[in-house]
C-alpha cells in the first residue's frame, strides 16, 4: 500500500531521527551533567532556554531558524560567502532544527537522572582517588542508564513526529527533506486517507512500542536497584 516515494519518506524520517538523537545524546550530556552538579545562582536561565521549545510553537522555530539559515541569514550568508551553500531547505538544516526542537527531550531526563546519582557515590569515588573522568565513566554513567534510555528514546520518538519544524526549515523536497509526518499530510490533502492510514498506522505503532520498551526497561532498572 506504500508507494516508494513513502518509503524514501519513511527511510529520511529514520535517519534524521537517529543522527538527531545521537547528536543529542553526544551535547546533551555534559551540559546535563553540568546543570545536575552546578551551584551557579543563574542556571535557570540556562534551563528555561533549553526547554523553550516545550512551549514555543514549532513554526515559530522553524521561521526563525528559516530566516538564520537561509541565503540572508547570518549563518546562510557565512556559508555562502565561505563557498557553500545555505542550509534552508536541506538535509543539514532538517538535523540543525531537530536538534532545537528536541533537545528538552533528551537534556531533561538525563539531568534528572544525573541529580539521582547524588554527591555521596561520587565523593565515595573519590576517596579511591578516582579521577573526576573515572568517577563519571565508572559511577555516573552506569547509574544513570535508565535515564539514558528513556533520554534516548523520547528524542528519537519525538523527532519522528516533528511536522512544523521540519515543513518552515526544509520545505517538502520528495526524497531530500520530505519527513513521514509531511508526507501523511500530503495524503489527505489529496484525500488518499488509505496511504494516510498507513503511514500514521505505522508511526503510531511505533511509538507506543518504543514507550511501552522504556516503561518496562526502567521498571526493570528500578526493580534491580534496590
Amino acid at each position: 500500500m506504500l508507494t516508494e516515494a513513502d518509503l524514501t519518506a519513511l527511510w529520511v524520517t529514520l535517519k534524521l531521527a537517529t543522527i538527531t538523537t545521537m547528536i543529542l545524546l553526544l551535547v546533551g550530556t555534559p551540559l546535563a551533567w553540568w546543570l545536575a552538579r552546578t551551584r551557579w545562582r543563574f542556571r535557570f536561565v540556562v534551563e528555561a532556554i533549553i526547554a523553550l521549545p516545550l512551549v514555543l510553537p514549532p513554526t515559530v522555530l522553524g521561521f526563525y531558524l528559516l530566516i538564520a539559515l537561509g541565503p540572508a541569514g547570518p549563518v546562510g550568508g557565512l556559508m555562502e560567502a565561505l563557498g557553500g551553500q545555505s542550509l534552508a531547505f536541506t538535509f543539514a538544516g532538517l538535523v540543525i532544527g531537530s536538534v532545537l526542537y528536541s533537545m528538552p527531550f533528551v537534556i531533561q531526563p538525563l539531568q534528572n537522572a544525573f541529580s539521582a546519582v547524588g554527591r555521596r557515590p561520587m565523593e565515595v569515588a573519590a576517596t579511591l582517588r578516582a579521577s573526576p573522568l573515572d568517577r563519571f565513566l565508572t559511577v555516573a554513567l552506569p547509574l544513570a542508564a535508565p535515564g539514558f534510555l528513556t533520554a534516548a528514546v523520547l528524542g528519537f520518538a519525538h523527532t519522528l513526529g516533528e511536522f512544523g519544524v521540519v515543513l518552515m526549515i526544509g520545505g517538502n523536497i520528495p526524497g531530500s527533506t520530505q519527513v513521514v509526518s509531511i508526507a501523511v499530510y500530503d495524503h489527505v490533502e489529496a484525500l488518499d486517507y488509505t496511504r494516510a492510514h498507513w503511514l500514521s498506522g505505522g508511526l503510531l505503532l511505533m511509538s507506543f512500542l518504543m514507550l511501552v520498551a522504556v516503561y518496562a526497561l526502567n521498571r526493570r532498572f528500578w526493580v534491580i536497584k534496590p
